[in-house]
């Protein structure tokens, strides 16, 4: 009712605009208004002859020549007036018409086009509404308002700054990323996810540059897990960035040969190594040209038989050394291929328990189960 109510008093300001100018009959103007004073003087003047006529100070004749001119005058004097009244009276019908207009095309206008291009049939979506009910997950600045009403009435619930923390540094929002982050901290205490999420926070905040309060966070996050390829890329670039090449290069080489072939973060480490000047170290290669060759001339049932007796020796590796994180995390993608969803989760739980004081290992098994529909 209230959005009714504003649109009803602009659309009436916005006639009223249009009228206003129009309120006032046409003035006959600068021109019928000299017409008239002439007409006056010419009426004076006729009287003036009549009396000078009858008291002998002109002559008959004199008199009705004079009478005759102004006569003249007065009818020419008249025939402005009314003509000039005449164009004044049409000027005033246009008027009429001009604002007749007005007051019925706005309000026919505005409501033709909301009809046309809004959504008339579009139910009211008051904020207080929208905020207790449950959003599209499409709608993230609901989600993210519903986020902060909720950590305004608790403030000291950490998992929400957590959860909050990533969609504001997804959002461009780095400086509400690093405070949330900080809060979670403060709140649930440190781990290298959530030192990581600092770190990033405060270097984007900073134009790029890691600073020394970056630089603590991403130690942080290393000290807690030591394998945490974010927190060692950082590292690296703290170094380069403070004028020690040798140094970042050190720590970039270490993490290259520490990381998987398929690693997502590898071409970052070989440009940035390259950037100082450092050679990438040798990574263990993939099948070779002729073992793929050698499986094109398998049925599709060797080629399973295969693939499913690798895993097995994966499986039964890590049965006797659970230690590999990347080999538990091939296990995981493994058994998913395959179609073996039992076998992929029952891989992430025992990732996890061989895991479970390894906050960075267990957030890239959780991130890579969250990726395969595997649950968290």
């Amino acid at each position: 009712m209230l959005l009714w109510t504003a649109i009803a008093l602009m659309t009436g300001a916005a006639i009223l605009a249009v009228l206003w100018p129009l309120r006032a009959s046409v003035d006959a103007g600068p021109a019928t208004n000299g017409a008239e004073a002439d007409l006056a003087v010419y009426r004076d003047q006729l009287a003036e002859i009549e009396r000078d006529r009858a008291s002998g100070l002109i002559g008959a004749e004199e008199g009705e020549a004079a009478r005759t001119e102004v006569v003249r005058r007065i009818l020419r004097a008249s025939a402005e007036i009314s003509q000039q009244r005449a164009a004044a009276g049409s000027s005033d019908r246009r008027r009429r018409v001009v604002a007749l207009m007005a007051l019925v095309g706005v309000p026919a206008l505005a409501g033709g086009l909301y009809v046309a291009l809004g959504s008339p049939g579009l139910g009211p979506q008051p904020l207080a509404a929208r905020l207790e009910a449950r959003p599209d997950q499409t709608d993230v600045a609901i989600l993210i308002r519903k986020v902060e009403a909720h950590l305004e009435a608790n403030p000291d619930d950490g998992r929400g700054y957590e959860v909050l923390a990533p969609i504001y540094a997804r959002m461009g929002r780095p400086q509400d990323a690093a405070r949330a982050w900080s809060s979670a901290i403060r709140l649930m205490g440190s781990n290298a996810n959530r030192q990581d999420g600092l770190g990033e926070a405060l270097t984007e905040v900073a134009g790029g540059v890691v600073t020394a309060e970056a630089k603590a966070a991403f130690e942080a996050a290393r000290a807690a897990s030591p394998n945490d390829p974010k927190a060692s890329y950082y590292l690296g670039l703290a170094a380069e960035q403070d004028g020690k090449p040798a140094e970042a290069a050190k720590i970039w080489q270490a993490l290259a040969a520490a990381s998987p072939a398929d690693a997502p973060w590898l071409p970052l480490i070989r440009d940035a190594l390259a950037r100082v000047g450092a050679p990438a170290p040798a990574i263990a290669p993939g099948p070779s040209a002729a073992d793929v060759a050698a499986t094109q001339d398998l049925s599709p049932q060797q080629r399973d038989e295969m693939v499913r007796g690798m895993v097995g020796r994966l499986e039964a590796r890590l049965a006797q050394d659970g230690n590999d994180l990347e080999g538990w995390l091939r296990l995981m993608r493994a058994w998913t291929v395959l179609g073996e969803a039992d076998k992929a989760k029952a891989a992430v739980g025992q990732a996890r328990t061989h895991f479970a004081k390894d906050d960075g290992a267990l957030g890239r098994i959780d991130a890579l189960a969250r990726e395969l529909g595997l649950g968290s």
